[in-house]
């Protein structure tokens, strides 16, 4: 993602317009057309703006204890249609709950909560993950 990591900052992804454009075009670069969004950490700040803009372009969801879930309101959390598994290891004790309190605004959204793991919850836990994940896709239209 452009400013992150190695990567050089980029004006075009400097606002969240700019942001929710960039996720779009690579959607439409790759010709995905309604995928399951997985959200990790700094993503967020790209994957919720989309969201909350172009929901209904998603078929799914899966915030994993994703930066930026206060910068929105309930409200705005609750316009959202798109089915939603809120994903955090268990020892994840800041971020991942905060994300959690937030998210939880979502409708009909689901919880999973990965034992033993911290933030990166996918790298310490991946077979709990990859269970937890494939669950949610299963249950998906």
């Amino acid at each position: 993602m452009s400013g992150y990591g190695d990567s050089p900052p980029a004006e075009t992804v400097a606002t969240v317009q700019g942001r929710v454009s960039f996720l779009d075009r690579v959607l439409q670069e790759l010709g995905m057309w309604r995928p399951v969004l997985i959200s990790p950490s700094m993503s967020g700040r790209f994957a919720l703006p989309f969201l909350l803009a172009q929901g209904d372009r998603l078929a799914g969801f899966v915030p994993i204890a994703p930066v930026g879930t206060k910068d929105y309101t309930a409200e705005q959390y609750q316009r959202v249609q798109t089915p939603t598994l809120i994903l955090y290891g268990d020892r994840d004790t800041s971020l991942g709950r905060q994300a959690l309190q937030n998210l939880r605004q979502l409708p009909g959204h689901h919880v999973a909560v990965v034992p033993d793991a911290g933030h990166a919850c996918y790298l310490d836990k991946p077979e709990d993950f990859h269970q937890a994940l494939l669950g949610f896709l299963r249950q998906l239209k």
